[in-house]
């Protein structure tokens, strides 16, 4: 069992997607994208790595956040190996702060330096010296998530640190969440790419309804739920355009994960202040023990 940990925005989902092969999580440039502690499989000749994306490590502004950054926190606690993503450049608050928590942990921790793609060669050496400053990491790995630079080197090392121990999962098991919640943030993620300010944070989906109508075609009823009635109006947009966008864009991806004809049909409901309000985000698939 291997976690990725980090800030918000670093990196961590496509790292994961590359490590894996293929998308499994969603992936976007507003910070905060994962919820979720979601468990993701690599098997191999002889042996199987389960990671699990944390939500990132920040601070929180109202009890949905709160309850992601305890859940990253524990997850540290849980693993054979952490990986801690930071981007190349100079530590700042944030990566301060979870190297402390880092320090906590038994398991070895390898420094993922992430975005190396974006920097010169020689400035990687200084920025080294700067997190070896901070804690005795038991390797530091500089990556491209990107590119895929070193995420083969990244892997083998991780493979390396592992304990032997029994395969949990059949060979194509790649992803331990139902199709519903896949299909819920593929939504989700479609949201977060179209719209803007406050609106992708407020939002959660939930797949009410799938049905199987023939060979080649799923029905899908989902509603996207948000926290104002003014943000509503921005998510159905003039005419229902960019509702309509969110669900063409999202049934394109969801053909392609269920191998079928997808007829998407999408509603926007408002529940106030929800991000506050635990039975709300139990009611939404958000708030896990």
């Amino acid at each position: 069992f291997v976690t990725i940990t980090g800030r918000t925005n670093v990196g961590k989902s496509t790292l994961l997607n590359k490590m894996v092969g293929q998308k499994v999580v969603i992936m976007s440039d507003k910070p905060q994208t994962t919820r979720h502690k979601i468990q993701s499989v690599l098997t191999g000749p002889d042996y199987q790595v389960i990671f699990i994306d944390t939500p990132g490590i920040h601070k929180p502004k109202h009890k949905l956040g709160e309850h992601m950054v305890e859940t990253a926190l524990r997850t540290l606690r849980e693993v054979d190996v952490v990986l801690l993503l930071v981007e190349a450049a100079a530590p700042g608050p944030g990566d301060l702060y979870i190297i402390e928590q880092v320090k906590k942990v038994d398991s070895p921790v390898l420094l993922v330096i992430n975005k190396i793609d974006l920097v010169k060669p020689d400035q990687l050496i200084p920025l080294t010296k700067m997190f070896k400053q901070q804690h005795h990491f038991t390797e530091i790995i500089p990556v491209s998530a990107l590119t895929g630079q070193n995420v083969d080197k990244l892997l083998d090392t991780v493979i390396s640190h592992l304990p032997a121990g029994p395969k949990y999962y059949p060979d194509d098991i790649i992803v331990d969440r139902p199709e519903r919640f896949i299909i819920a943030e593929l939504i989700r993620e479609k949201v977060l790419h179209l719209t803007s300010q406050e609106v992708p944070h407020s939002v959660a989906v939930v797949v009410e309804e799938m049905e199987k109508r023939s060979d080649n075609l799923v029905a899908v009823r989902a509603v996207i739920y948000t926290e104002r009635e003014s943000q509503k109006g921005i998510l159905i947009g003039k005419g229902g355009r960019m509702l309509k966008q969110i669900g063409q864009l999202a049934r394109e991806e969801i053909e392609v994960l269920l191998g079928s004809k997808i007829f998407l049909e999408l509603w926007v409901k408002v529940r106030k202040d929800w991000r506050n309000r635990e039975v709300y985000m139990k009611n939404f698939g958000l708030w896990e023990e």
